[in-house]
């Protein structure tokens, strides 16, 4: 009869509305029977439930109060820096405007990290601007295109960052090494003061990414007597193979060079503006000179902001140049 059930069962439907209805009988045994050890499991849920959420309570309750106490700490620091930046005339940015992305593909080489995003140059993107998520730094854009863009990620074996450890502002240049979980720093003294667990954020030296952005931890540190550089490997704080969405950061979009060359543009404007307003009186003094009329100058302090075209046409026409000392006379 075993036999013959489970050929029917196997070969035709005509016993799925009995294993239906039997399931439904045996389903109230299956709880009847299950129930003492439910209540069992109910009762002493509720008991560990409480003192779990007590004591969860009470620890929530000192990290909010070491949370508020770093944050009224972070909001003078923040005050300290515009004011700071305000007496500077520094044009920098604190609140750096950034906009969200998200991953639409992965570079299929196993040789390079590069990922193409959403965003391109339709959208405000330019080269070399700053990737980053939620944890950390992620790339740069390298490669633009109307409606995406591609993106090196900081493993790559051609993309270094200089970076220094938030600890005690040590300087360092983190470079990829192709594995997406690793860092290294290059060129490290063997005697520098560098552990594990310290956090390298961006320094800004290269003026490319945006300073104190977290970019790795520093999980081994391999002291060498014989060799003069440590060997320092770090984690990248940014999830590199599993973030999907992304910032682009807007904090300025001019390249290194143009940086340069603006600043040393505006710098010029200030000499140049510094040297005029210096040699002002010195000029005045030299026009009323040749005229022999000293005492008349200071007599009619007004006389040079009132005709501020003489000094220039008087090159033009040097047979006119006495007429105007007489008549400055006459006055």
């Amino acid at each position: 009869m075993s036999v013959a059930l489970m050929v029917v069962d196997a070969r035709f439907d005509v016993l799925k509305p009995v294993r239906s209805q039997m399931g439904l009988v045996l389903m109230e045994s299956y709880w009847i029977t299950d129930l003492p050890q439910r209540a069992w499991q109910g009762v002493a849920g509720q008991f560990g439930s409480r003192t779990e959420l007590i004591a969860e309570n009470e620890k929530l309750k000192t990290e909010a109060l070491l949370l508020q106490g770093r944050l009224q700490k972070l909001a003078a620091l923040t005050e300290q820096n515009v004011r700071l930046r305000e007496l500077l005339n520094s044009s920098a940015l604190v609140n750096e405007k950034v906009e969200v992305a998200e991953l639409i593909g992965v570079d299929p080489n196993p040789f390079t990290h590069r990922i193409l995003i959403n965003k391109g140059e339709r959208d405000g993107v330019f080269l070399g601007q700053p990737v980053l998520d939620a944890r950390g730094l992620m790339g740069q854009v390298v490669e633009l295109m109307p409606y995406t863009s591609r993106v090196l990620l900081l493993t790559d074996t051609t993309h270094s960052i200089p970076v220094q450890v938030n600890r005690n502002g040590l300087r360092a240049i983190a470079s990829g090494t192709g594995n997406p979980e690793r860092l290294e720093l290059r060129h490290v003294a063997d005697t520098a003061d560098i552990k594990e667990g310290d956090l390298l954020v961006s320094s800004g030296m290269g003026q490319r990414f945006p300073a104190g952005y977290p970019v790795a931890t520093v999980n081994e540190v391999i002291h060498d007597s014989g060799q003069p550089f440590a060997i320092v490997r770090a984690i990248p704080t940014a999830a590199l193979n599993r973030s999907r969405y992304m910032l682009l950061v807007f904090s300025d979009r001019r390249s290194p060079e143009q940086r340069a060359t603006d600043a040393a543009i505006a710098q010029e404007e200030a000499d140049r503006k510094g040297t005029s307003a210096a040699g002002q009186p010195a000029a005045t003094v030299e026009q009323g000179a040749p005229a022999g009329s000293a005492p008349a100058t200071p007599a009619t302090p007004a006389a040079p902001a009132a005709q501020p075209a003489a000094p220039a046409a008087a090159p033009a026409t040097p047979a006119t140049a006495p007429a105007a000392p007489a008549h400055t006379r006459r006055q």
